[in-house]
């Protein structure tokens, strides 16, 4: 089942810690799903893809939307330890401040899966992590900027929320590339909590602040966030896409549309499908099984001679 993203909110705002039912013989596992929350389209589509896989596997999906806040993705995780699931999908706001909590997840028998972003905690305490190579993301955008440029870029760099796993390692791997050369550099690096309007907030800041000709490229950790940057070198009179180039991360259906319209250049896939071997990992534990620490979600990068075909693969109806 695909569900309008909008009506995909009101249901969740409606159904907040409500079992989705499932058709699989015997008694179903419930799982409770920790979410940072609705703060970009690739978050609205990983929790939407996490929820279609819950329904076809017959499993009953209890579910936080925490607004990205740390204190109440905690009190999620205890209320479901109180309901005695049989286990829980965490989707980390920030790195660190989790060991508490996991601990008594632990102590309640209950296995904890670390999906999409990472914790700092004991691996012990939790089960394994399902995530993409943030790393190897950054690594991709800067080896393609390089290229793109002949290695001679002043960037302007649109950070993801501070203290997530996400935005540090997206950037220790781009950083990594453009080290290798000495004309590369960032010239400006803000963050955006990655949502769209804070990408267009910081962008036009930018833009008041600096000489757009001294401006070769915005890299930003995530498509919402390019997306708002986009919106602000139009109303600055510029080209997006040819005066600046953009690449980013998440491979989300605007950022192709975007790409039709000429005005970005390359995206790194972050796949939200990371809800079936999320639930593999759980069945494989409660069946004696060994299960790795971590599970690896890959993704490619992407251009606009494929934009159009993309778009219509990956839109919703």
């Amino acid at each position: 089942m695909r569900f309008h993203k909008y009506t995909f909110l009101l249901a969740v705002m409606i159904l907040l810690i409500v079992p989705v039912s499932g058709a699989q013989d015997g008694p179903a596992l419930t799982v409770g799903f920790a979410q940072v929350g609705t703060e970009s389209d690739w978050r609205i589509a990983f929790t939407e893809a996490v929820f279609t896989e819950a329904e076809a596997r017959g499993i009953q999906l209890m579910f936080s939307d925490a607004g990205n806040n740390q204190d109440k993705q905690i009190s999620a995780i205890r209320s479901f330890i109180a309901e005695r699931v049989d286990a829980i999908l965490l989707a980390p706001v920030i790195e660190t401040g989790w060991d508490t909590v996991l601990r008594e997840a632990r102590d309640a028998g209950i296995p904890v899966v670390i999906i999409d972003r990472n914790v700092t905690a004991d691996e012990s305490l939790y089960l394994t992590r399902v995530s993409s190579n943030f790393v190897h993301e950054g690594r991709l955008a800067a080896a393609w900027l390089a290229q793109a440029t002949a290695a001679r870029c002043n960037i302007v760099e649109l950070e993801g929320t501070i203290g997530s796993s996400a935005a540090r390692d997206r950037q220790i791997g781009f950083n990594d590339v453009i080290a290798l050369f000495p004309d590369m550099r960032i010239i400006v690096s803000q963050p955006g909590d990655f949502r769209r309007a804070n990408g267009q907030r910081i962008m036009e800041g930018i833009l008041n602040a600096e000489n757009p000709d001294d401006i070769c490229a915005v890299w930003s950790h995530n498509d919402d966030m390019a997306i708002g940057a986009i919106a602000a070198i139009k109303a600055a009179g510029l080209d997006p896409g040819q005066d600046i180039l953009i690449v980013s991360v998440d491979a989300i259906p605007d950022i192709f549309k975007a790409m039709m319209d000429g005005d970005t250049n390359a995206t790194v896939e972050l796949s939200p499908n990371m809800g079936g071997p999320a639930f593999d990992a759980i069945i494989e534990h409660l069946n004696g099984l060994d299960v790795p620490k971590w599970i690896p979600v890959t993704g490619g990068i992407y251009f606009p001679d494929t934009a159009a075909d993309e778009y219509a693969r990956r839109r919703r109806s």
